[in-house]
């Protein structure tokens, strides 16, 4: 099935792009999506990530479909004070 990821915040830098369309095997949840991510760049963003598919914030368990989209997002935080 083919989905498509949209990063966001220090994710959109870290991959140098703001999607990608990705292959996974059905039947294909959340976590399995990150466990490829996390193999593709190391970082400490995965252990604190939000993840929304379809617009709707998932959980690792949720299973994906064919046509979903999934965006990472990570924390924020900053601001200016004044």
């Amino acid at each position: 099935m083919r989905v498509r990821v949209l990063y966001f915040g220090v994710l959109k830098d870290l991959f140098g792009h703001d999607h990608v369309e990705m292959e996974l095997a059905e039947g294909s949840s959340v976590a399995d999506l990150l466990t490829l991510h996390r193999g593709l760049i190391a970082t400490s963003v995965w252990d604190a990530l939000a993840v929304a598919v379809n617009q709707e914030y998932s959980r690792a368990g949720d299973l994906l479909k064919d046509g979903d989209e999934v965006a990472l997002l990570p924390p924020v935080s900053g601001g200016v004070e004044g």
